[in-house]
């Protein structure tokens, strides 16, 4: 664990719930801009996608890295009938999204990359999330309280839909919410 405090860990993302978990890991953390695109070829398919963004968003971080700092990027996507669910791009697209995961299960997928001066890797984790029969006004009602907008596959399971709507996940609950941290935490330290 010495090594892991002897180092500055840059979390390159706009995420608050990132932010929030990265800083129990009680490393010294920076957070820096980065406004990468979440654009990917059609052609990958499940963690490929977001291992893709993670690099991507690595690449075109515009900073100068020091030799004792590491840069953790990351990206989330719900991943439900071979079909990549990223934020919705408005209250329709969000309804939409939760309609289509309602009674079912998906599997939410974190791509990790981590870069220093002299080496990048990458890492995935999958978690599968089985949500309960939702009706429309529950829908509407989260949507329209919540605005997840910000958030792949439109929600956030630890906020009410999450409460009221999960009915058992396999696999990491904070990799859900946007950050694999133990497996993230496993890494950095034979990083």
């Amino acid at each position: 664990m010495k090594q892991l405090f002897n180092k500055e860990l840059l979390l390159a993302s706009k995420s608050p719930r990132r932010r929030a978990l990265i800083q129990e890991l009680g490393a010294p953390v920076r957070i820096v801009e980065n406004n990468a695109s979440e654009d990917f070829p059609n052609h990958l398919k499940r963690e490929e996608i977001p291992v893709y963004l993670a690099q991507q968003k690595a690449q075109h971080l515009n900073i100068d890295l020091q030799e004792n700092q590491i840069v953790i990027c990351a990206d989330t996507i719900v991943w439900h009938n071979d079909i990549a669910l990223n934020k919705p791009e408005d209250k329709a697209h969000a309804v939409e999204m939760l309609q289509l995961l309602s009674g079912d299960k998906h599997e939410v997928i974190s791509g990790v990359c981590l870069k220093s001066t002299t080496k990048t890797t990458t890492f995935f984790d999958i978690t599968e999330v089985y949500f309960k029969e939702f009706t429309k006004e529950e829908i509407e009602y989260y949507v329209e309280n919540y605005k997840p907008f910000d958030k792949a596959g439109a929600y956030g399971i630890q906020e009410w839909i999450g409460f009221i709507g999960v009915e058992k996940i396999i696999g990491s609950y904070f990799n859900v919410v946007g950050l694999p941290i133990q497996k993230l935490y496993t890494n950095l330290l034979s990083f």
